[in-house]
């Protein structure tokens, strides 16, 4: 097998040379002796070694994306979207579950610090816990401290380059949609009161209903997922709907849940009530009645938000992306 040891010893330099040039060292090498050792490699058929690399580099070519859950489509399409960008910038990708806990965030960023990963990309929803934010502000800054590049996909709160879906805007085009159909009392199955892109959603559709001088929406709190969705809208039928002819559940998965709990309970959809959701996830569109929603780009985001991760800049970058309002089967003309 060849070895560094007789590349040096073609290329008449020393072995922390050699090491330099082909393990990707930050040191620079002059352009004259780097063209020697690579001409060296190159004829002898010398194989890197990918650990003598990491060491080099500080680093390594794996970039960590950390997701809130990895059954849920929106986050499977953000991965297809940072894997595609990792290609081409020739990384792996190694993701991490923190199944919504916070404090899980944190242990995955503190992690892949240790394991000396190029980037992280984290993709998910900020909480409103000032503390919990802060703590995994100081993890973030550590990683950076050490020369580690980090990208969100959420809100703009910790202060690294941002992909920011516009959730506000987003719901408040919605609403106003749904208005335009004729629908004057709306409920919103709202997910959690502290996960800010359920806030988002709900305080910006609230507030274009406020706005064209409809009546506030009924909130009906909940998980951010398809088992929310089904107790939320199941709570909503039950105690009455009081007039309510259009339901927003703040994602799309919410709403498949809402669904399933509206067929059981005999509530036709779209004649007797409205849906819609948030994100126009692909693997739903086969829904069937198909779900009015918001259209956020999702691959594109998971892409966007590893090439900021991996591209050197001196201040952290904000990038808005805004939704389309899609109208399909779920919702109807009154």
């Amino acid at each position: 097998m060849i070895t560094l040891e007789d590349v040096a010893r073609r290329a008449g330099v020393s072995l922390a040379t050699a090491s330099r040039v082909l393990n990707g060292s930050n040191r620079r090498v002059g352009a004259a002796l780097r063209q020697r050792v690579e001409r060296a490699a190159a004829e002898l058929g010398y194989e890197p070694d990918v650990t003598a690399q990491t060491l080099a580099r500080g680093s390594s070519n794996v970039v960590g994306l950390v997701v809130h859950a990895l059954t849920d489509p929106y986050f499977a399409a953000l991965a297809e979207g940072a894997m595609r960008a990792a290609d081409r910038h020739g990384c792996t990708v190694m993701i991490g579950a923190t199944h919504r806990d916070p404090e899980r965030e944190i242990s995955l960023v503190s992690t892949l610090r240790a394991q000396r990963v190029r980037a992280v990309v984290l993709a998910g929803s900020r909480t409103a816990d000032p503390a919990v934010t802060g703590r995994l502000a100081a993890e973030i800054e550590r990683y950076r401290t050490a020369g580690g590049r980090v990208a969100c996909i959420g809100q703009d709160r910790l202060g690294v380059d941002t992909v920011a879906p516009a959730n506000r805007e987003g719901a408040a085009a919605l609403a106003r949609a749904l208005a335009e159909l004729g629908h004057r009392r709306f409920a919103v199955l709202a997910g959690p009161e502290r996960l800010l892109t359920a806030a988002d959603r709900t305080e910006g559709f609230a507030a274009a209903l406020a706005g064209l001088g409809l009546p506030a929406p009924r909130v009906v709190p909940g998980g951010f997922d398809r088992d929310g969705g089904h107790a939320a809208a199941g709570a909503l039928v039950d105690s009455g709907l009081d007039g309510v002819t259009c339901v927003f559940a703040v994602n799309d998965v919410m709403a498949v849940g809402a669904l399933a709990a509206l067929r059981e309970r005999g509530v036709d959809v779209p004649g007797t009530l409205s849906v819609a959701g948030f994100d126009d996830i692909e693997t739903l569109r086969d829904q069937v009645p198909a779900l009015t929603t918001v259209r956020l780009p999702l691959t594109a985001m998971g892409e966007r938000a590893l090439d900021l991760a991996l591209e050197e800049r001196e201040r952290p970058s904000v990038e808005s992306v805004a939704g389309e309002v899609v109208l399909r089967a779920s919702t109807r003309r009154l």
